[in-house]
C-alpha cells in the first residue's frame, strides 16, 4: 500500500482554509499504480453477485469506469445536472463545502441489478450516501461502496449505516 500511499499528494488549505486535499492525480497519471488501485479495489468483490458498477462525477468515472472494465460489467454514471441527455432522476444532497446534486437515467438500473458504487474518496459520505439514495430511488440494489481513500476522522463510513464499505487507504 506504501506504492499507492507515496503518489497520493497532499496540497495544503485546498479548497479552503484548514483542509489537507488529498490530491490522486499522481497516483492515476502513472499506469502502474492506477492498475494497482484499480485491482485493489475489485480485490474483495471478485465472485460476488454484482452485476453493475456506478461512479459519481467526476473522479468515480476515472475509478469506476476501470473497475468496471476489469469486472466486465455496465459502467452507469451519476452525473451533475444538466449533463445527461435523456429523462433524469435525481437526489440533492449536503457536503463539506455546500450542496450538490446528482442524476441519472430513469432507466439506467434494472429490479434485478447489484450495485457496486466506486469512487476515489469517502470524506464525509454525503456524495456516497446520495449516490445509493439514487440507485435504490430508480430500483436497484447497492452491493456495497468501494473507496481508493477514506479519510477516517470524518466519519463517511457512519454516515453510510448498514451499507457494506471498502477503502483501499485510510488517513
Amino acid at each position: 500500500m506504501d506504492r499507492l500511499r507515496n503518489k497520493i499528494r497532499d496540497i495544503v488549505d485546498f479548497p479552503k482554509p484548514g483542509i489537507i486535499f488529498k490530491d490522486i492525480t499522481p497516483l492515476i497519471a502513472d499506469p502502474a499504480t492506477l492498475r494497482l488501485s484499480v485491482h485493489q479495489l475489485i480485490h474483495p468483490f471478485l465472485g460476488r453477485n454484482i452485476n453493475a458498477v456506478a461512479g459519481m462525477e467526476a473522479r468515480g468515472f476515472v475509478f469506476g469506469s476501470l473497475v468496471a472494465w476489469e469486472l466486465g460489467l455496465p459502467f452507469i454514471p451519476l452525473r451533475k445536472p444538466g449533463k445527461l441527455p435523456y429523462n433524469v432522476q435525481s437526489v440533492s444532497y449536503d457536503l463539506e463545502y455546500g450542496s450538490a446534486t446528482l442524476e441519472a437515467h430513469v432507466d439506467a438500473f434494472s429490479p434485478n441489478d447489484r450495485v457496486l458504487v466506486i469512487d476515489d474518496l469517502l470524506a464525509t459520505g454525503g456524495t456516497a450516501m446520495a449516490s445509493c439514495e439514487l440507485i435504490e430511488k430508480l430500483g436497484a440494489k447497492v452491493e456495497a461502496c468501494a473507496f481508493v481513500v477514506e479519510l477516517d476522522f470524518l466519519e463517511g463510513r457512519e454516515r453510510l449505516g448498514n451499507y457494506e464499505v471498502y477503502s483501499v487507504l485510510h488517513y
